[in-house]
């Protein structure tokens, strides 16, 4: 398939004289760059978010039927306006 691809002149320049060293073809370099950069997002491992804790029994009781509101107020009571 054929497409266009705007690279700058000096990128264009360097794949030329690297497909010219190589005896290959900017096409094939082009190429091998996707290549590598789709099986490097292929292999990487999806975040996973790690259990955690604390010690503790949940919220005050105060707070534990409270809105989330109230618990950030109560969080952030005496700090700032």
């Amino acid at each position: 398939m054929k497409t266009t691809v705007e690279i700058p002149n000096a990128l264009l320049g360097q794949a030329k004289r690297l497909a010219a060293k190589e005896r290959t073809t900017v096409k094939a370099l082009i190429e091998e760059g996707l290549r590598r950069v789709m099986a490097e997002h292929g292999s990487a491992k999806p975040f996973k978010l790690r259990k955690v804790g604390f010690r503790g029994n949940g919220l005050q009781r105060d707070l534990a039927d409270g809105s989330w509101q109230r618990i950030r107020d109560t969080i952030y009571d005496g700090r700032g306006s």
